[in-house]
């Protein structure tokens, strides 16, 4: 028996957003006119405002042969409130614009739009607008996110100064690992659709390229220690990147420790399988929307009590470079080998 597909032409464009935003619940006292008029209304109460756009787009950003929608909707909302935190802040608001073709049915849309609202309530961001288009082919999705913070109190890329710690939150490098088992996955599939994809035991790095988190309680822990990082950025793009980013913007140099970098056990055995270097994944592998953060030398007692913290290097005079130590005690300059959205 086929499931109920109720075509989009049904409903026309105002019902379809009715029927889509139909249940959303006003979180954030900042919310004050939310979807259903011309724009939205929100008042941040003295704090500054901080805003952010993500584009993500069907065979560029994502395959949905291995991605349920359910978890894209989640994951277009999280790597947005990722910059939101990446900037010291904490998100309250999101606008979510999406085009589709004729082959999404309306639960298909519903499907999305479930993984979107889990987002919202996890990170406490109420969606307040937004709009919906048809696309001759495939599947677009613009979100933005607005965070608030005390003035002052954001933190940008570009003041990282010589002596300060280089800090990342989590672990590094699984979600392009698991990027490469899906990819190998549907690869086969296609040679042979009769081969049922091979997952076992693979649920953590598919977990981090699917559905992935943003580091809520790292800003959390930072605010209640009263550490006030002096450069910040989420990983998007893979660690090497995003160091490099940090140091041109703030004009330094910078010295890693490949020992120190933070890779999980599951994410080892992964590298191991495809025959790659687990220290390759973490540094260019990217996606991981972890934080990458410096902090100054008189933090590293209260940063040392966070687990979920890892301190991978310091930061240098601009002339001696951005450079890491190999765990045999050889030096190399930092590349960026990150993802790049221009390929």
């Amino acid at each position: 028996m086929s499931e109920n597909r109720t075509e989009v032409s049904t409903l026309g464009e105002f019902a379809l957003i009715d029927h889509l935003t139909k249940n959303i619940e006003i979180q954030n006292a900042s919310t004050i006119v939310g979807v259903g008029d011309d724009a939205a209304v929100i008042d941040h109460f003295g704090k500054q405002t901080v805003v952010t756009n993500d584009l993500l787009i069907e065979g560029v950003h994502f395959d949905l042969m291995y991605t349920p929608l359910k978890h894209l909707g989640y994951k277009s909302v999280v790597v947005n409130v990722s910059d939101i935190y990446a900037m010291n802040a904490t998100p309250a608001q999101i606008v979510l614009s999406i085009a589709f073709s004729n082959r999404f049915s309306v639960e298909a849309l519903d499907e999305f739009y479930e993984g979107v609202y889990a987002a919202c309530e996890t990170y406490g961001v109420d969606l307040i607008g937004g709009d919906t288009c048809s696309s001759q082919k495939g599947f677009i999705i613009s979100c933005t996110a607005i965070g608030e913070v005390s003035p002052d109190k954001y933190v940008k890329r570009n003041g990282a100064q010589k002596g300060n710690l280089v800090c990342v939150s989590g672990d590094l490098g699984a979600a392009y690992l698991g990027l490469t088992l899906l990819e190998r996955e549907k690869k086969i599939f296609l040679e042979n659709p009769n081969i049922q994809p091979d997952l076992e035991g693979e649920k953590y790095i598919v977990g981090r390229i699917l559905k992935p988190e943003a580091r809520k309680d790292i800003v959390e822990f930072l605010a209640q220690n009263n550490i006030q990082p002096t450069a910040m950025m989420d990983i998007s793009d893979g660690l090497s990147s995003e160091v490099l980013h940090i140091c041109k913007q703030s004009n330094v140099g910078c010295v890693l420790y490949e020992e120190k970098l933070p890779i999980g056990e599951e994410t080892k055995m992964a590298a191991f399988k495809f025959n790659l270097d687990p220290t390759a994944c973490a540094l260019s592998g990217g996606e991981d929307y972890e934080l990458l953060f410096t902090v100054k030398q008189d933090d590293y007692e209260a940063i040392s009590k966070n687990t979920d913290i890892s301190i991978i290097g310091y930061i240098t005079d601009e002339e001696a470079g951005v450079n890491i130590f190999t765990k045999g005690g050889n030096k190399f300059p930092v590349t960026a080998q990150g993802w790049n959205a221009f390929k």
